[in-house]
């Protein structure tokens, strides 16, 4: 994927917390397409690139993305919120979108928890846009820690937007059981927020949304399978070179290979971008991204180096 030089046009505070960003391309050329769902990597600072959902309208010839200063920050959206200033240069990667709306469905439940409305307001824009028969469910500790308000009261979002204000787990839970009791025909569930809270929402949705009809994409690469999987050590073969290299327990296989001078595209490092998807020759893969279908993970012929590990003893990359 390609990079682009963009300018910081706008920068507003949705919230106390969260920054609204709007980039212009830098050179006059227009910034390619993008369908919602879809985020950029920003090269925020070198050796810092934080992928950010583009929640403005496809139409529009800025990009916008929002930013969240998160208390643990490994200097992502610090830097965002205290360095980059209206004026200022930026590089960002093109379009990616591993979080596509699917076309056809009868109806679309987009349920957001606090910043994960970025991607699902794009998508209610392009439905609204499409005719589509949607609703969004916003949850945020309250109306000033919700973002987008203005653009979420408009009209057009009157009858399918409903907003839910400082709702502990037991409320949420029960007001989600009501709603979710039932999938209406061929429906679709997407889902955007704190783990968490996308655990809870996924587990009061089934078993009536089979797993084929939720979408999720989650903030960080910490999906829920992570947590449950050790990090043992193990070995990589590199097929290109036959060299044969350690993970130890506590590093990734990209770092490894960075201390090797492997060259190896990343982004993210949290396993949600996609970049440094790499083909595996043999071995068995333990999926801990965020990214990979799960028809890709079951082919078991690629993985996400920054984040996921092996279940076998050895993995042979195409490297």
């Amino acid at each position: 994927m390609g990079t682009l030089k963009v300018r910081v046009e706008r920068i507003v505070d949705a919230t106390d917390e969260i920054r609204i960003f709007e980039l212009a391309p830098a050179g006059g050329a227009r910034l390619p397409a993008f369908s919602a769902g879809a985020h950029v990597d920003v090269h925020v600072r070198p050796g810092i690139v934080r992928s950010y959902s583009l929640c403005g309208d496809p139409n529009d010839p800025r990009y916008t993305i929002a930013v969240k200063r998160e208390p643990q920050s490994r200097g992502g959206s610090q830097a965002m919120h205290d360095a980059i200033r209206a004026g200022d240069e930026l590089t960002i990667g093109e379009p990616r979108n591993l979080f596509a709306l699917e076309r056809g469905a009868s109806h679309y439940v987009l349920i957001a928890g606090g910043i994960g409305i970025t991607p699902l307001l794009a998508m209610s824009r392009e439905l609204v846009a499409g005719g589509a028969s949607f609703e969004l469910q916003y949850f945020a500790r309250s109306a000033r820690h919700a973002a987008f308000l203005d653009v979420l009261s408009a009209p057009c979002f009157a009858a399918s937007v409903h907003l839910h204000y400082g709702l502990g787990a037991d409320d949420v839970r029960a007001f989600l059981s009501r709603g979710l009791a039932r999938r209406p025909g061929d429906a679709l569930l997407y889902l955007c927020g704190p783990r968490p809270f996308m655990a809870l929402v996924e587990d009061v949705a089934r078993p009536a949304w089979p797993a084929e009809s939720i979408r999720s994409e989650y903030f960080s690469g910490d999906d829920p399978a992570r947590e449950a999987a050790g990090d043992d050590a193990f070995r990589v073969r590199l097929a290109r070179s036959g060299v044969e290299l350690t993970v130890p327990a506590g590093k990734s296989i990209a770092q490894v290979l960075a201390e090797h001078d492997v060259a190896l595209d990343t982004s993210c490092e949290q396993g949600i971008c996609g970049t440094c998807v790499t083909p595996v020759l043999a071995g068995e893969i333990d999926h801990r991204d965020a990214c990979l279908t799960d028809a890709e993970r079951a082919s078991g012929d690629r993985m996400c180096p920054c984040v996921s590990r092996a279940r076998s003893d050895l993995l042979v990359l195409d490297l």
